[in-house]
């Protein structure tokens, strides 16, 4: 039952993060909703920073699991479609409002180097899974190409809050086709 209670815990404290943002969201809050006690909180995570990075790596790991396993099962040279693909699946269902990385990044920049650094590498990674499909694909020729993707995928994170997820993906695929079909056509 304790791993129920702190599954709980993380659901709950993830959904209230993301809508509410970090420091309007008081323990409190996250405790009535979960339907615990506090010191229940306090069992399982020692501060409120520490369930926030707690939810930030969870999250974070669904999120490059779900990108590791599109790109394990794309077809060769489909690699980088496949992730991107991965990302706006992603997006569609957890994250129609905005990145909660981008917003733990900004919200954390002033207050707590760790959180900041957490956010900030979780994105690296984005970034280092963008580079090993554009190399698996032969793309890697292109200078700046993962990184191009990578800003493309950034903002159609954005996007999504503004234009919706139809409106934000189709543009974004639109972008992307356009780099990799740049790419290929320097390749030949």
């Amino acid at each position: 039952m304790p791993a129920a209670k702190r599954d709980q815990l993380l659901a709950t404290a993830e959904r209230l993060f993301y809508e509410q943002g970090f420091h309007a969201t008081g323990i409190d809050r996250i405790v009535a909703a979960a339907g615990v006690v506090r010191m229940t909180l306090y069992n399982h995570f020692a501060s409120k920073e520490a369930l926030v990075a707690t939810v930030l790596q969870a999250r974070h790991q669904r999120f490059i699991d779900s990108l590791d396993a599109a790109a394990a099962s794309a077809s060769p040279g489909q690699v980088t479609l496949a992730l991107v693909d991965a990302h706006g699946r992603w997006l569609e269902q957890y994250s129609q409002h905005g990145c909660i990385l981008v917003k733990a990044m900004g919200e954390f920049a002033a207050h707590s180097d760790e959180l900041h650094a957490l956010a900030a590498t979780a994105k690296a990674d984005l970034l280092a899974r963008l580079e090993s499909a554009v190399a698996r694909d032969s793309l890697d020729h292109h200078a700046g190409l993962a990184r191009q993707l990578f800003m493309v995928l950034e903002g159609c994170n954005t996007a999504m809050a503004l234009w919706g997820a139809q409106t934000a993906l189709a543009d974004t695929r639109t972008l992307v086709d356009t780099l990799l079909a740049t790419a290929r056509s320097k390749a030949q």
